[in-house]
């Protein structure tokens, strides 16, 4: 399964997880897997910028995004150098241009997701002049994108109290990225695709986590058109969605899926009683792990 992806998590790297020994309802021993937490800081040129708590895999991919949704690195910028210090824990982030953020800096936003994310400056300022395509989205391909991530190994699965994010075309997921917040698992594909020169137009981005106005701001910053997710949808997400034309599609379980925004660019050319049932074994997981 997951070598239909260019990026699949590793549940197995001995890095992004613990045991840990602790008692079940009945009183009975019991061992689990946790995720881990590790703490990243950013900087740009010589400037530190944020410490995110993270999982630690890719840092080079997460620090790029991140500071590409905060506005902080632009697309055209002509990045000499990315860093990633394991000891200290630090990714510096070098460009050709000169950089200064101070004021920028001082302005903090307190997002919703998990892990405490943050956003420096005015939350809506990146959206000015954002302009999506309208590209169709298949049903057909929303049940298989769903069928083939949510089966597919992963940390999320694993040991749950982590969020997932998968880069799609079509109905083929191509780098599935996770951690503890979900911003941090957009911002690393973020980061992938400016690294790759990957374009968005044609693109879906799939998430675990819901659909805040930080999701739907992050993905059409992103330029792609359509955000898809398992889980549900805040007020203020939809509005944003409908003004800048992003579709979007949560509650995407089984058969079953809402779209909020953008419902006239998609193709009904499924028939979901063809669609099998959800695995019970994921429908415990994920209420867990959101």
């Amino acid at each position: 399964m997951t070598d239909r992806f260019l990026i699949a998590p590793d549940p197995a790297d001995p890095r992004l997880t613990r045991a840990v020994e602790g008692v079940d309802h009945d009183g009975n021993r019991t061992t689990i897997n946790v995720v881990m937490e590790r703490p990243l800081t950013i900087f740009l040129n010589g400037q530190e910028i944020v410490t995110a708590m993270t999982i630690g895999d890719y840092p080079e991919y997460l620090a790029l995004g991140f500071l590409l949704n905060q506005g902080m690195l632009r697309r055209e910028d002509d990045v000499t150098s990315v860093d990633y210090d394991d000891d200290l824990e630090v990714v510096v982030v070098r460009t050709a241009r000169q950089t200064d953020y101070e004021d920028k800096l001082k302005k903090k936003t307190r997002t919703s997701g998990c892990a405490v994310g943050t956003v420096f400056g005015d939350i809506m300022e990146g959206l000015q002049g954002v302009r999506l395509p309208s590209s169709p989205v298949r049903t057909s391909w929303l049940y298989s994108l769903a069928h083939q991530i949510n089966t597919a190994p992963s940390l999320y699965l694993e040991a749950g109290a982590i969020h997932g994010t998968v880069l799609c075309r079509a109905d083929k997921p191509l780098v599935y990225m996770e951690d503890v917040g979900r911003h941090n698992a957009v911002d690393k594909i973020a980061g992938w695709m400016f690294e790759t020169g990957t374009g968005p137009d044609d693109k879906i981005l799939y998430t675990t986590g819901r659909l805040t106005s930080e999701m739907v701001i992050k993905t059409a910053q992103m330029g792609i058109p359509a955000l898809a997710s398992r889980s549900g949808f805040t007020a203020w997400g939809v509005e944003i969605a409908q003004q800048i034309g992003l579709t979007l599609i949560g509650r995407m379980r089984g058969k079953r899926f809402v779209c909020l925004a953008g419902q006239d660019r998609l193709i009904w050319d499924a028939d979901a009683a063809d669609v099998p049932d959800e695995d019970r074994k994921h429908r415990r997981k994920s209420a867990g792990a959101n």
